[in-house]
């Protein structure tokens, strides 16, 4: 079996932010970065082979359209249900290793991030996100779209999403949207607090994230412990999670995603990590067979045809 060939990963040598690497998703031959089995193996590889002595790390596209576009739809919606459980597992644990990276982490958002890609970036300490590029004529960028959309197809996130959304904005906000499956535009993904830094501009935003991990790396050692540094268990968290669970249960138990949603976070908030992310994958396992998540994919796929 082929070893997957690795992201590239660049180390500042020199300057202000020296010791600091930064790992670009490519997207192949693809306009956009997805998030599908050959990337995650790559990114699996990538994180093993990472060199020592590191201050930190930024991860980072390559495309300008996205930072991650999302999952890959269809491969899900083929695999049966063990292959779909071994994947989704598979995928948490390649997340799981950049979580667990003994050093700040920052995921330097430059453009549409929604679903497993959001996931994804917040497995990092820290989400930078920067403005939409300025227009040809010089006007503003079109704004680019931010969080957890499955709800949308009537499905539920299958890697943390419902316990990691709300331990960085406002929670009964966070689970409304990841229940619904509505997500936010750069603009107010920033006023939520989404982002721990927001760079100047978009060409500016990989400085912005080596800076940010430059200073957290000098202000204090990283302590791992097995789960991600933002999530809803943590305690500072989980007392305005379980409020703000508590606030919107009733607006959104009467959907299937809803139930999903709820039902993850409570598991986070009792049990753990590792038991929501149990929760996230026989939900999605489940929730992907049902007629009407059936139905919504189709019209999805039909839609992207076009």
């Amino acid at each position: 079996m082929t070893t997957p060939a690795p992201f590239r990963v660049q180390v500042e040598s020199s300057g202000p932010t020296s010791g600091v690497a930064t790992l670009t998703l490519d997207a192949g031959e693809r306009p956009v970065v997805v998030l599908d089995l050959p990337l995650v193996q790559r990114l699996e590889v990538t994180l093993r082979s990472l060199p020592t002595g590191l201050l930190g790390l930024v991860v980072a596209s390559a495309t300008p359209r996205a930072f991650v576009a999302g999952a890959d739809l269809k491969s899900i919606m083929e695999m049966d249900d063990a292959q779909l459980d071994k994947y989704l597992a598979y995928t948490s644990r390649v997340f799981g290793m950049l979580s667990q990276l003994p050093y700040p982490t920052a995921a330097a958002i430059n453009g549409a991030v929604l679903g497993g890609g959001l996931e994804l970036a917040m497995h990092c300490d820290a989400l930078i996100g920067a403005p939409p590029p300025a227009g040809a004529d010089g006007a503003p960028g079109r704004p680019y779209p931010v969080g957890l959309p499955e709800a949308g197809l009537k499905i539920c996130p299958g890697w943390g999403g419902t316990n990691l959304l709300p331990a960085r904005i406002d929670p009964s906000t966070a689970i409304r949207r990841t229940a619904t499956g509505e997500t936010f535009l750069f603009e107010q993904a920033a006023s939520a607090g989404l982002f721990d830094e927001v760079s100047p501009t978009a060409g500016s935003l990989l400085e912005t994230a080596r800076a940010w991990v430059r200073r957290t790396a000098g202000r204090h050692r990283v302590r791992r412990d097995g789960a991600p540094s933002r999530w809803i268990g943590r305690g500072q968290c989980a007392a305005p999670v379980l409020a703000g669970l508590d606030a919107v249960r009733a607006e959104i138990e009467g959907t299937e995603p809803g139930r999903a949603v709820l039902s993850a976070v409570d598991r986070g908030l009792a049990m753990g990590w590792k038991a929501a992310l149990a929760v996230e994958r026989r939900e999605l396992i489940r929730l992907r067979s049902t007629p009407a998540a059936k139905e919504a994919i189709a019209a999805f796929f039909a839609k992207s045809k076009k």
